[in-house]
């Protein structure tokens, strides 16, 4: 296989919404170029990118897939992607190693709502992006409608290359603005006929291509100065225009489709040839501490890895691509992350499930290799001597969490080697086990992203799950100061037990005042790991209690916090001031004062008007603003407080503190009532008392399971 430099390497990312036909065109461009003898359809389960058994199942893409295709003596890298924001970890991914965009519209559709959220990930990244207008030969097809939609929601930017001379079921032609020529394909697709521009259609035409002249001068000054000069542009100025205007994401060229039908499909390839920047012409990358790392065959060699995937009977391949140097088979590289040294003895390029090997890969290619011990995704490798680390991608946080289960204990372990495989796949799931809530928490995007991790559970690991709803991480405080004695006597033969202690608890806050009531002696502050603090003062005079024995009673207090009375939840912030007792010169000891100090905390605890404490989330709901009454009126249902609005885009945005119990499947109901439109973050904020009667229902479901 040809090895390619980084001025003749290109790497695309294909975007869209479900169903816009982005593995159908990644098909295409593989046939068009020759690296396919004939084309496969998602409905004959025969596609290069889509051959996992879940997209054939599901009937569209859940992983991205990495394919390559030769043009024009350009290799370019083609990323297929998911459709569904539920697999934004696949999307974010893959849009941080490409170096263009190539977002499709389905022209029956326009700006779908899945063209949206993805694009709000496009534009964090600046990436340079073209458009393509895909399906125009489908009956409904609609160009004028989802050029209008375009420009509503991209802009400008949003600059017409092409437009169809007959959508619809006829469609076979385009007129290009760029090389003013008509294309007319033959009926099976492929290789079109170059016609002038019909008399009828030249004023439009000329009109369009004044306007795409005017677009590509704007970015830049020699050109612009050339076109007040001479009143127009010549194609090649045009091709450096639009490349100057790409690379500022101020223009987004527009391109004509029907990738089905093979129809457009070598015209954009050929722009991608032309203009798209190759990977030496696109932004450096960043290290941690703000270097850059230029794309250059002749730097130190450095891998950065953008995904991970575990293939049965195959193990673990490890997907990269090389920011610097070259990349030659046996290599020893070092992991950054941990210092091991990894030896890549192969490398490939991946298209599909297909591993073509190579001995060889130059700065700005993409590849892949197998059974990296010790690397996974985010991690740079690089020669023993460099020391960085590549900036790395930031996934978002999960949206939706449940309680999974095994149906058979005896797969209590092995679930949880699956679960950390599957994280190490996609870190878009979380896994957590929770020693408080005594659960494994599996969070995710959204209802159907942990389905599919139960489908690939079940179908392909073959273990039998439950997902349950999950616990929440109560905690119990108290309102009021309150004392209470305890005497642990216990005699049975030889030495007994015997420990005395009388404590008063009271709430704590920072900046409170000492205790004035007691004598203090000593006085011991622990920062609990479940948040807040205990306080604990010795206040013993007279030696009433031997010092010996202070800390046993702490240790007593410390473990009754680990399980408050109302609800088994983590108790925090209280104070404990330890000021008289009994001791026995010889049936005292530490286990004696141990559970004196805890059952005397317990007793006292029911005595201090306790309270339960839930966790609060701040959360962003970013929603078109025509759509917001029904957010807020759910809002507000989930006893929510409303802190803020702002705007971006052509969002609002909705900013929330909501109990962590309202929450549960939050994400699911968002899309149902907003159909898809709006999506939400959240994080952790504080806890917060609950309200009155809803600590009362929770005491008493506790009461019933605490026999």
């Amino acid at each position: 296989m040809k090895i390619y430099d980084d001025k003749h390497i290109k790497n695309i990312v294909l975007l869209g919404s479900a169903k816009s036909g982005k593995t159908t065109l990644a098909e295409t461009m593989l046939f068009e170029a020759g690296l396919l003898n004939r084309r496969g359809t998602v409905e004959d389960k025969n596609t290069v990118s889509d051959y996992h058994e879940v997209e054939h199942e599901r009937g569209n893409s859940v992983y991205s897939t990495t394919m390559h295709t030769e043009w024009r003596d350009y290799k370019i890298n083609i990323i297929d992607t998911p459709g569904l924001d539920d697999f934004i970890g696949e999307i974010i991914s893959s849009v941080r190693v490409a170096d263009t965009v190539v977002m499709l519209l389905n022209s029956q559709s326009g700006v779908e709502i899945g063209t949206e959220l993805i694009w709000n990930y496009v534009d964090r990244f600046q990436k340079p992006s073209i458009f393509a207008i895909n399906q125009l030969d489908h009956p409904k097809s609609n160009f004028e409608m989802t050029v209008d939609a375009g420009k509503k929601r991209f802009g400008s930017a949003f600059t017409i290359m092409q437009y169809p001379l007959n959508q619809g079921d006829g469609f076979d032609t385009i007129i290009d603005l760029l090389k003013m020529t008509m294309y007319k394909f033959p009926a099976s697709g492929g290789k079109p006929q170059k016609l002038p521009i019909p008399a009828e259609e030249m004023e439009k035409a000329n009109a369009m291509h004044n306007e795409l002249v005017e677009k590509a001068a704007e970015n830049d000054e020699k050109l612009m100065e050339l076109y007040f000069e001479k009143g127009t542009l010549d194609e090649d100025e045009l091709r450096l225009g639009l490349k100057e205007g790409m690379m500022n994401h101020q223009v987004f060229p527009v391109f004509c489709l029907s990738a089905k039908k093979n129809m457009g499909s070598g015209r954009m390839m050929g722009f991608i040839d032309n203009v798209a920047p190759s990977a030496n012409e696109s932004k450096h990358e960043l290290t941690v501490d703000g270097r850059e790392i230029h794309c250059d065959p002749k730097q130190p060699t450095t891998l950065f890895v953008f995904k991970t995937l575990i293939e049965p009977h195959l193990g673990k391949l490890s997907f990269f691509k090389v920011l610097s140097g070259e990349l030659n088979v046996g290599m020893d590289l070092v992991n950054q992350q941990n210092r091991n040294t990894e030896k890549l003895n192969q490398l490939f390029i991946m298209d599909g499930k297909n591993r073509n090997p190579v001995t060889k890969l130059s700065a700005g290619d993409i590849g892949a290799t197998l059974k990296l011990k010790n690397t996974k995704t985010n991690d740079t490798l690089y020669p023993k001597d460099e020391d960085f680390i590549v900036q790395p991608i930031v996934f978002p946080e999960p949206k939706i969490r449940v309680a999974i289960v095994a149906k058979n204990k005896a797969d209590d372990e092995k679930l949880g080697e699956v679960l950390s495989e599957i994280h190490m796949e996609d870190p878009t799931i979380n896994i957590e086990y929770s020693r408080e809530l005594k659960q494994v928490i599996l969070s995710g995007q959204g209802e159907l992203h942990l389905n599919v991790t139960k489908w690939r559970l079940e179908h392909l690991y073959h273990m039998q799950v439950d997902f349950i709803k999950p616990r929440i991480p109560y905690r119990e405080t108290i309102q009021k100061a309150a004392d209470a004695t305890y005497r642990h006597k216990k005699q049975s033969g030889g030495s007994g037990q015997y420990g005395e202690v009388h404590i008063r608890i009271e709430p704590y806050h920072e900046g409170m005042a000492e205790p004035k009531d007691f004598s203090i002696r000593d006085k011991e502050e622990a920062i609990l790991p479940w948040g807040g603090k205990l306080v604990f003062y010795n206040c013993i005079v007279g030696g009433v209690i031997d010092a010996r024995f202070i800390p046993a009673v702490m240790k007593g207090v410390m473990e009754k916090m680990h399980e408050g009375p109302l609800t088994g939840s983590y108790v925090r912030d209280v104070r404990v001031c330890l000021y008289d007792g009994k001791m026995h010169a010889v049936d005292s000891n530490d286990l004696s004062f141990k559970i004196a100090g805890m059952m005397a905390f317990k007793e006292a605890f029911h005595n201090a008007d306790p309270k339960i404490m839930e966790p609060i989330y701040d959360i962003e709901v970013f929603v078109p603003e025509e759509i917001m009454g029904e957010v807020m009126t759910d809002l507000q249902g989930r006893r929510s407080t409303i802190t803020g609005m702002d705007s971006k885009d052509h969002y609002q945005i909705i900013k929330a503190k909501v109990p962590l119990s309202e929450l549960d499947r939050y994400s699911t109901t968002l899309r149902s009532i907003t159909q898809g439109r709006a999506s939400y973050s959240g994080k952790f904020s504080d806890y917060a008392l609950v309200p009155g009667e809803i600590q009362k229902k929770l005491a008493e479901e506790y009461a019933k399971t605490d026999v």
